[in-house]
């Protein structure tokens, strides 16, 4: 079966925790670790953690100040460039600094989505979303740029039970990851089964007979955020629309990822 709901103080308590993972992955830092480069072309350590800083941040503006956050949205719409602006940003700091921003950011999203009231959605740079649903959406983006990071600095990060979220967000973004593209998704059901870390079942719809992705969840939730190829991966595709969905997923928000090379077919 899929992983029971969760409520929104239980998944800020998990978005936390994946903060501190990361930050324990960047404290001890010197200014040449800011600076290695990631699995990302031009992104530097120090880049990953200034977008998720901006990011926060913008958060933050989004849940306290529409005002503020539209005119942000539009400059981004307008032909603006919000990845250069925190880029930017961020090489200009020392690396004690820019931990320093993101701690503040991040501490500052989570007191602000605490307080948003039942039923609350947030704006964001597409549509609307709910609270659960953006607060997983942000550990998403928290553990994807920390795996690049973790892969920058060959670090193994043992997977935990929080990537049911990150699980469940790339199920839900199926859809998505064909709109994106402009394309419209087969009316294929696909089932996901997965093997969560503590070695219990995930399931998504258990019904579909014909195309199936089983796995790993790390396996899946790393070619969702689009950190792996599948032919990287141990996962078990079935299907014409399974395989098609794998080819392009994506968990992310923005326009169409180009995901990340074959090392190695299996």
């Amino acid at each position: 079966m899929a992983p029971p709901p969760t409520s929104l103080p239980d998944l800020l308590d998990d978005l936390q925790a994946e903060h501190l993972d990361l930050d324990a992955l960047v404290a001890a830092l010197d200014e040449p670790g800011w600076g290695r480069q990631t699995p990302a072309p031009g992104w530097a350590v120090r880049d990953q953690v200034s977008h998720l800083a901006y990011f926060d941040d913008a958060a933050v503006s989004a849940m306290t100040d529409p005002a503020v956050f539209s005119d942000m949205v539009a400059v981004a719409l307008g032909g603006g460039d919000p990845m250069e602006e925190h880029l930017r940003r961020g090489r200009a700091m020392t690396g004690a600094e820019l931990l320093s921003w993101w701690r503040t950011s991040r501490a500052a999203m989570v007191t602000a989505t605490s307080a948003l009231p039942d039923g609350a959605r947030v704006p964001w740079f597409g549509p609307p979303m709910g609270a659960l649903s953006f607060v997983s959406a942000r550990l998403m983006e928290t553990w994807a740029h920390g795996q690049d990071i973790a892969d920058a600095l060959d670090a193994r990060r043992a997977p935990t039970a929080r990537l049911r979220h990150i699980a469940h967000l790339g199920v839900r973004t199926r859809p998505f990851s064909y709109a994106v593209r402009g394309l419209e998704p087969p009316p294929v059901p696909v089932r996901v089964a997965l093997s969560a870390p503590a070695g219990e079942l995930w399931e998504w719809e258990d019904a579909a007979e014909s195309d199936s992705v089983q796995g790993t969840a790390l396996d899946f939730c790393l070619v969702v955020t689009q950190r792996r190829n599948m032919a990287d991966t141990g996962l078990v595709v079935e299907g014409v629309a399974a395989t098609e969905w794998m080819s392009i997923a994506q968990a992310f928000a923005g326009p169409p990822g180009p995901g990340r090379p074959a090392v190695s077919r299996r």
